[in-house]
C-alpha cells in the first residue's frame, strides 16, 4: 500500500512537471514567437511564420497543458501514457533528425537526452501502475 502512494505521488508530480514545462512554453510562443525560435537560433521571416509557432507551441502546447491537468485529477494512468508517447516521440524525432540530416548540435544533443529520460520515466511509472492495478485485481 505504501509503494503504491508513492508511485502515485511521484506519477502526479511527474504530470505537473511535464505540464508546467509545456505551458512555459506554450505562454512564451503566445508572447513572443520569436524568442521560441532563438533557441534553435532560426528567424520568423513572416506572420504567417509566427502564426504557425503560435499555433504549434502555444495552442497545441496548451492544449497539452490542459489534457495533463485534466488527466492528473481523473486518470493518472492515463496521463502517464499520454507523456510515454509525446517524450518518446520527440526523442524519436531528434533521432529520425540525426539519421537523415546529421549529427544534431548542443541544444538538440541536450534535448534528446531529457526527452529520452522523460520517456524512460513515464515508461517505468506506467508499468507501476499495471503492477498495482493487477495486484488490487488478484485480491
Amino acid at each position: 500500500m505504501k509503494n503504491q502512494k508513492v508511485v502515485t505521488v511521484l506519477s502526479k508530480g511527474f504530470i505537473l512537471l511535464s505540464g508546467l514545462s509545456l505551458l512555459s512554453v506554450s505562454a512564451m510562443a503566445f508572447a513572443n514567437p520569436q524568442s521560441v525560435m532563438d533557441l534553435v537560433q532560426v528567424q520568423l521571416p513572416n506572420t504567417d511564420a509566427f502564426s504557425s509557432i503560435r499555433g504549434v507551441y502555444g495552442g497545441v502546447g496548451l492544449t497539452l497543458f490542459i489534457t495533463l491537468m485534466y488527466l492528473l485529477l481523473h486518470d493518472t494512468r492515463k496521463g502517464l501514457a499520454l507523456l510515454c508517447l509525446l517524450w518518446g516521440f520527440y526523442a524519436l524525432s531528434r533521432t529520425i533528425t540525426i539519421f537523415s540530416e546529421g549529427a544534431l548540435g548542443d541544444f538538440g544533443t541536450q534535448w534528446l537526452l531529457i526527452e529520452a529520460v522523460l520517456f524512460v520515466l513515464a515508461l517505468v511509472l506506467v508499468v507501476a501502475h499495471a503492477k498495482f492495478v493487477v495486484t488490487q485485481q488478484a485480491r
